[in-house]
């Protein structure tokens, strides 16, 4: 989900069509790869694709109208936590009551998980990167100033 995001912030950044070759180097993965994740995320309307000379592949909607949640639904709505229950003894009702305690942590932290990507849109990370990237430039540009004597 991570990487997912990051391409599409970069495909924001950019003004025409970006490559699946290009995405690829940008995630450190094969082109391949790439294809079948924005093959979903096309599925569900968040981005286009064009083919030939000059294709690529663009944001097809606006950020502020995108949220992490839907982003994780196209992405097939993965595994929140690699934790699970112990199955070594079945019919253990010490297991049993285990198991039924941290499912019900997992369903609940993954409602409130999932309720906080509903309220994240692509547009609100977007900001938040170009307020680092100005932060970054002022320090920069503060750090290459002589010093008064």
């Amino acid at each position: 989900m991570s990487g997912v995001l990051h391409v599409l912030l970069h495909m924001a950044e950019t003004d025409g069509p970006v490559t699946s070759e290009h995405l690829a180097k940008a995630m450190q993965t094969n082109p391949v790869v790439i294809r079948r994740i924005m093959a979903g995320l096309r599925d569900q309307g968040l981005v286009r694709s064009a083919k030939g000379h000059g294709g690529g592949w663009r944001l097809a909607r606006d950020l502020s109208t995108v949220t992490l949640r839907e982003v994780y639904e196209a992405l097939g709505s993965p595994t929140l936590f690699a934790m699970g229950n112990r199955t070594e003894a079945p019919g253990c009702l010490v297991e049993e009551a285990v198991n039924a305690a941290l499912d019900d942590s997992f369903a609940r932290a993954e409602a409130l998980l999932l309720g906080r990507f509903g309220e994240i849109t692509l547009a609100a990370l977007h900001a938040d990167f170009h307020a680092r990237l100005t932060r970054r430039s002022s320090r920069c540009e503060f750090e290459e100033t002589p010093h008064a004597a």
